[in-house]
C-alpha cells in the first residue's frame, strides 16, 4: 500500500431512496439482481404494475438442514442435467412429496433406505 491510497477522496454523492426502494434493493440483492440505487432514476411505476410485481415476487426463507454425501452428489447431478437450481429442485420434490396420498407417503418412507 503506498501514501497515495490512502488520499482523502470526496465521497460519491448517494442517491436518496424511498423505504419502497430500499426494500425492493434489498430484495433484488437477495435474488442477485442488479441494485437500484446503482441505477438511473426512473419514473415510478403505477399502482397497477406494482401489484403484478407484488404477486410474481416469491418470498423465499433460508433453511439450513443435512443431507448424506449420496443425496448431495444425486441432487448435483440432477441440478446440472435439469439445468435447474438445487434449491428449486427441493421445492418441487417437496411439492411433489405433499401431493401424494397416505398410503404413497407411507410405502415410499417404508422403502427409503436413509
Amino acid at each position: 500500500m503506498s501514501l497515495t491510497d490512502l488520499k482523502r477522496r470526496k465521497p460519491k454523492p448517494r442517491k436518496k431512496l424511498s423505504v419502497e426502494e430500499f426494500i425492493e434493493d434489498a430484495n433484488n440483492y437477495a435474488f442477485g439482481q442488479p441494485s437500484l440505487a446503482k441505477k438511473t432514476r426512473k419514473k415510478k411505476p403505477t399502482n397497477e404494475s406494482m401489484e403484478l410485481k407484488k404477486q410474481s415476487t416469491k418470498i423465499y426463507r433460508h433453511a439450513t438442514f443435512t443431507l448424506t454425501e449420496q443425496s448431495i452428489e444425486q441432487l448435483n447431478e440432477l441440478a446440472k442435467t435439469a439445468n435447474v437450481a438445487k434449491s428449486r429442485l427441493i421445492r418441487m420434490m417437496i411439492t411433489d412429496f405433499a401431493t401424494k396420498d397416505k398410503n404413497e407417503l407411507a410405502s415410499i418412507i417404508e422403502n427409503s433406505q436413509d
